[in-house]
Order: C-alpha cells, then structure tokens, then sequence
C-alpha cells in the first residue's frame, strides 16, 4: 500500500485544496492574517501523515499522526476564526467542520492500528550496554586536546 491509498492522507489532501480554494478569494488583509494561517495549519496535516509514512517506523509514524492531529485542530480553531469574522458562510464552515471531524476520526482509528503494530512488533528501541564500556579502550585526552587546539 502507498501513501496515495491511504484514505486519510487523501481525506487531508482534499481538504486542503478545499480551503485554499476558498481562502484565495478573500480580501488580502483576510488572507494575510487568517488566510495563511489556515492554509499552512491544513497543508500540514496532510504534510504530516506522509511524512510519518515515509518513516517506515511505527513509533515515527504515530509521532508525525499525532502532529498531524494537532494541525486540524489548529485548522479548525482557524476556521472558527473565519466563520467568526464573516469569511466563511455557516453552510461552508459546516461542511468545513464535518469534514475535520471525519478525518479526525480515521486519523484516529489510524493511530490506534499504528500503536497496535508496533506493541505487536516487540520492536523495543534499546542500545547495546557494550557500546559504553569503555574498559578496554585507553584514549589519551591530552593528546585529543592537544591536536584539536593545534587544528585553530
């Protein structure tokens, strides 16, 4: 499965666009306020879920989902603002709404099979106590020093 199969990677792309298409008609004031905001918050949940896709690591990926949940809810506190100050009609905040709430929905379900994969995977994240020990390695400091003062 690829990243473009992944419905709520599709479901954030979507929304995207959607609220571009809508903030590019605002007044610049409006778009240099709210407007970027918005569109930067909306761009990067979509932004989010590919990256920790690309991660191959489910500790990763669930790392970059939860940015990416934290960014729809920047994106509707955004869009609450909008509504708010009469940039956005009550019929397309609505749907704007409806749609967040469906994603963040799968994008939670998503979080839960993630976390699930990865307790599954016994996959533990530990370092090798050896790599520490430093018993038989005999490092001459003044000598370390010595060349990196010689090095300026």
């Amino acid at each position: 499965m690829g990243l473009n199969d992944l419905q709520i990677y599709q479901l954030a792309m979507t929304l995207g666009e959607q609220v571009w298409f809508v903030v590019n008609k605002w007044d610049y004031f409006a778009k240099d306020t709210v407007g970027k905001q918005v569109v930067r918050s909306v761009d990067s949940v979509a932004a989010n879920i590919s990256e920790g896709f690309g991660r191959y690591h489910y500790k990763e990926n669930i790392n970059f989902c939860y940015i990416a949940r934290g960014s729809l809810l920047e994106t509707r506190t955004w869009l609450d603002k909008a509504r708010r100050r009469s940039l956005v009609g009550d019929d397309q905040y609505n749907q704007f709404d409806k749609d967040i709430n469906t994603l963040g929905v799968k994008l939670n379900n998503y979080l839960k099979t993630l976390g699930k994969k990865a307790s599954d995977s016994g996959y533990k994240a530990e370092e090798p106590g050896i790599f520490y020990e430093n018993s038989q390695m005999s490092i001459d400091w003044d000598k370390v020093f010595q060349t990196h003062n010689d090095e300026k």
